[in-house]
């Protein structure tokens, strides 16, 4: 068993990566964000987790743009908790969202944020958030076959799995709460998603290592999966993954410098680019936010 916090266990990563060197920035507004979400939480008949610190990891990763940005996805993040617990601990089935009746509290929040946050966005955004909402109900169902039938998954197919149920719709969010849109020709291109998902995994695979103690036992892991398939030790297994984040932090950066800005309008590129940024402070801002939050404890 890992006896180092989920803190020490990722400081080796931050000193070998120079994009995780720098601690992010706390947003000068994170009380108001807090409250907001608070008052959100109450508002929909959710339970309020103030354990989980949701409106931290917002208010790092929107450190530089206005509060109702950083509240917004603050109010994301919990729903998604509230998600995530109701799936791995709970062990209920998806909530119907989009066709629910709201009589459970996760439906009527998602229809509380769906209605702020698609106000301005197009259908093609939309769609892609749907789509990316239906990835993490069909990867949340795979993995509750693979606990029926004792499945674990292989090293191969864990990633993408990962990504499904990390919720993958989260980067789509980023989008609205900065009142901007990815023209769709570039979202769909190799950089971009080349982007996105290094960037989820990076977030994932630092979740996976910290919840390691607390999860024990469930095999949607990576240091599980790799400890198991590759015949390694728990310790070696552990580095064995934070090897892999290391590159993925590495591709992460590659992709954003293969994004063509340069072919866009002045105001398109802008717009992109303050996706972009927030995408690379994510990581580092994840990894503050486990430093400190008690959900894995």
């Amino acid at each position: 068993m890992l006896t180092m916090t989920s803190a020490s266990v990722l400081t080796p990563l931050i000193e070998r990566v120079p994009a995780l060197a720098a601690p992010c920035r706390m947003h000068r507004s994170v009380y108001a964000i807090e409250a907001s979400v608070i008052d959100w939480t109450r508002r929909t008949g959710l339970r309020v987790d103030r354990r989980s610190s949701c409106h931290r990891l917002a208010a790092r990763a929107f450190a530089e743009f206005d509060a109702g940005s950083a509240a917004l996805f603050a109010q994301w993040l919990t729903w998604l908790f509230h998600l995530d617990d109701q799936m791995d601990e709970e062990r209920q089935p998806y909530p119907r969202l989009f066709d629910g009746n709201g009589e459970h509290p996760l439906e009527a929040a998602f229809a509380d944020l769906w209605r702020i946050t698609s106000v301005s966005m197009s259908d093609d955004w939309r769609l892609r958030f749907a789509t990316n909402l239906q990835r993490q109900a069909d990867a949340c169902r795979t993995e509750a076959d693979n606990r029926a039938s004792s499945r674990v998954p292989t090293i191969e197919e864990y990633p993408g799995l990962r990504r499904g149920t990390a919720g993958p719709y989260l980067y789509d969010l980023v989008e609205p709460c900065l009142g901007v849109e990815v023209p769709p020709e570039l979202h769909e291109g190799e950089p971009w998603q080349a982007l996105v998902e290094s960037c989820a995994d990076v977030s994932a695979w630092c979740n996976d290592v910290a919840s390691l103690d607390k999860e024990r036992g469930d095999a949607h892991n990576f240091v599980v999966i790799a400890a198991s398939e590759l015949g390694l030790s728990e310790p070696e297994a552990l580095d064995w993954v934070l090897d892999r984040i290391a590159g993925r932090c590495a591709d992460m950066r590659a992709a954003a410098r293969r994004l063509p800005l340069d072919t866009l309008p002045v105001k398109v590129a802008r717009d992109v680019s303050k996706v972009a940024c927030a995408y690379l402070t994510a990581p580092r801002a994840h990894i503050d936010w486990i430093t400190e939050t008690e959900r894995y404890t």
